[in-house]
């Protein structure tokens, strides 16, 4: 089951805890004249995910579904959600929409670049481009310019069963995931190239007020700081130099 949250106005974190993994698989629903969904979620986890959107609207009612990158958790259950949501439309980087998404998806994406204005009815979303932030060229993060709400998909990736929803820094669970998922076969979770920091600081310029975060707590308070230690936190772990 899949616990229900509102962590902003008309923002709802769908989120199932898998024991065995010790961590949070979180979804955000956005409850407007034209619905959104930011991560579908795993396959298996789509007749949970589906029973909680119903509680808040209907799931045929989504207009809109998007993610951050090409990967199960992010979408692996995007044509499960087309089939319930005939007017549904995928969404995601233009990078996303040509390498992947298209050839994927029972129907085109939308493919967006920062130039280009999601608008759901009260708010209005940009998809800015994150290459290998944290997986794959494709990567990209959703920033809602209403609320300054970031959609931060892997950024913050933290384990336990956490609390919905936090203004306590995410640094220190963050560098101990980071340290965990060095180790072993997971190895290589994310590159340091002479372009993570700039990323993450042009993320920090947009002033977020709320971070969407996937795997644990989502945050509220100044997310532009936050962004700038997560910089330092991911050049101590991963920098190979």
């Amino acid at each position: 089951m899949a616990n229900i949250t509102e962590i902003a106005p008309d923002l709802f974190r769908l989120s199932v805890f898998v024991p065995q993994l010790n961590m949070q698989f979180n979804h955000f629903l956005v409850q407007d004249d034209e619905p959104l969904l930011f991560h579908t979620g795993l396959k298996a986890m789509f007749p949970a995910l589906q029973e909680a959107v119903a509680k808040i609207i209907d799931p045929k009612s989504l207009r809109y579904i998007a993610w951050s990158h090409f990967e199960s958790d992010e979408c692996g259950a995007l044509n499960e959600w087309l089939k319930v949501a005939p007017h549904a439309e995928p969404v995601c980087t233009l990078v996303g929409k040509l390498v992947s998404v298209d050839d994927f998806s029972d129907r085109p994406a939308r493919g967006m670049t920062p130039d280009d204005v999601l608008e759901t009815g009260k708010y209005r979303y940009r998809f800015y481009r994150s290459p290998h932030i944290p997986h794959g060229w494709d990567a990209g993060v959703l920033f809602e310019e209403t609320t300054k709400t970031l959609f931060c998909s892997d950024l913050f990736h933290h384990f336990g069963d956490c609390a919905a929803i936090t203004s306590e820094s995410l640094i220190e669970p963050t560098q101990q995931g980071m340290q965990l998922l060095q180790q072993g076969p997971l190895a290589g979770y994310m590159p340091y190239t002479s372009q993570t920091e700039g990323v993450l600081r042009k993320l920090a310029d947009l002033q977020p007020e709320t971070l969407a975060v996937m795997h644990g707590a989502s945050y509220q308070g100044a997310g532009d700081q936050l962004l700038l230690d997560l910089a330092s936190v991911i050049k101590a772990t991963f920098d190979p130099s």
